[in-house]
């Protein structure tokens, strides 16, 4: 019995030392894939001015150390670019208003190899439309949609398991104009993107002062027009991108215009939104002359961030999680010039602010209490940095 009894408990014991390991090698798993993790940084730029393409980083947001990597591909006006959620593809504009002799722009396709950064081209289509501006993935990762520009227009294309395009499943013109001759004389679709249920996707027309949504089909990639098609912003506001709240409750549109953020409340069952405030995104001693450029919320949904052209800001606004509405909390420089875009790091540790007309880059520090940013003196020159996208790489 008592061989038994102590083969019973060497068994019991190997079982526990089992349960052990695969519970360390578990927690070292996850240990090394969350946001911790050393991260690629890719940026997109504007090629006029002596810039070649896409360029690249290595991050650490432990300490905040920014490696270059340098051109990772050449490529003509990547605007605007996105990343798959698998870190294999990333997907860029080419914002130009003719391709392959034809009027209109391109998508183009890379392969990411994640040890170098490098980037290889896989495939290059047109966008359907004249200077795309945005594009992003559904939340399956299955469809790409963009929006061009010039084109006044958006498409929808599939995503193969080789990440390149097939033929589009849906298209659609915009039509009306504005009353800024100079800037909405037709249509200009400025930004694309599903809402966080996939159900709706919403398109920011900047030439009609309208940001219109669409029921989405994600088995067969179409856009249907919703029950109440659009909403209308002020006129002469110029809605040129949206942030959707965590929850999904409150979208927020940057009219690049007027300077002002106008927020809606969305009831995703029936695709309503109602307007709830529109509040401008410039300090009140500003009097100079300023486009709003980018807007992002904090992955908590807790504050709202803003960048001005002209006052050359980055501006704080403090959400109220329960009915959306936005407080003025405090403007930092970009400490450059034509912030057109920032980027939160996936720690939400890290704000990068892109200044294209002063060609840098500024990191600055998020305060995880207040959301306040501090400059650090972490400053990269590139020539017109314009998008900024990040990847966990190990």
């Amino acid at each position: 019995m008592k061989i038994i009894n102590t083969i019973f408990n060497c068994m019991q014991q190997i079982r526990v030392l089992k349960f052990l390991v695969l519970l360390f090698i578990t927690l070292l798993g996850i240990a090394c894939s969350t946001p911790g993790s050393k991260q690629l940084v890719f940026v997109g730029t504007y090629t006029g001015r002596g810039s070649d393409g896409i360029y690249a980083y290595r991050f650490n947001p432990a300490n905040g150390d920014l490696k270059p990597i340098g051109l990772v591909a050449k490529t003509e006006n990547p605007s605007f670019i996105t990343i798959d959620p698998a870190g294999q593809f990333l997907y860029s504009v080419n914002e130009t208003d003719s391709f392959q002799h034809k009027p209109g722009g391109a998508v183009s396709v890379f392969a990411i190899n994640k040890g170098s950064g490098k980037l290889s081209l896989l495939q290059q289509i047109s966008s359907l439309g004249a200077a795309p501006a945005h594009l992003s993935l559904d939340q399956s990762g299955r469809y790409l949609m963009v929006a061009n520009y010039n084109g006044g227009n958006a498409a929808v294309f599939p995503v193969g398991r080789d990440g390149k395009l097939g033929q589009q499943t849906a298209f659609n013109q915009d039509a009306g104009s504005g009353p800024n001759a100079n800037r909405q004389a037709g249509p200009h679709a400025h930004f694309i993107q599903a809402t966080n249920d996939n159900r709706y996707v919403m398109i920011a027309d900047l030439g009609i002062d309208k940001v219109l949504k669409f029921r989405f089909n994600a088995d067969n990639g179409k856009l249907i027009p919703a029950d109440s098609g659009f909403v209308n912003l002020n006129p002469g506001s110029g809605p040129r991108h949206l942030a959707f709240s965590p929850s999904g409750k409150f979208v927020y549109v940057l009219n690049e215009l007027n300077s002002t953020i106008t927020w809606f409340s969305f009831e995703s069952e029936a695709g309503m939104m109602q307007k709830k405030q529109t509040i401008s995104t410039l300090p009140a001693s500003f009097m100079g002359e300023n486009t709003a450029a980018e807007i992002a919320a904090d992955a908590k949904g807790r504050f709202l961030y803003v960048s001005n052209r002209g006052d050359n800001s980055i501006g704080l606004f403090k959400i109220n999680s329960e009915e959306g509405s936005l407080t003025p909390v405090e403007w930092v420089s970009t400490g450059g010039k034509t912030p057109r875009s920032f980027a939160i790091d996936p720690t939400g540790q890290w704000l990068f602010a892109a200044n294209q007309d002063s060609d840098n880059i500024v990191l600055f520090r998020i305060d995880q209490a207040s959301g306040q940013l501090s400059q650090t003196s972490q400053t990269v020159k590139l020539i017109s940095p314009v998008c900024i996208k990040f990847m966990m790489h190990e």
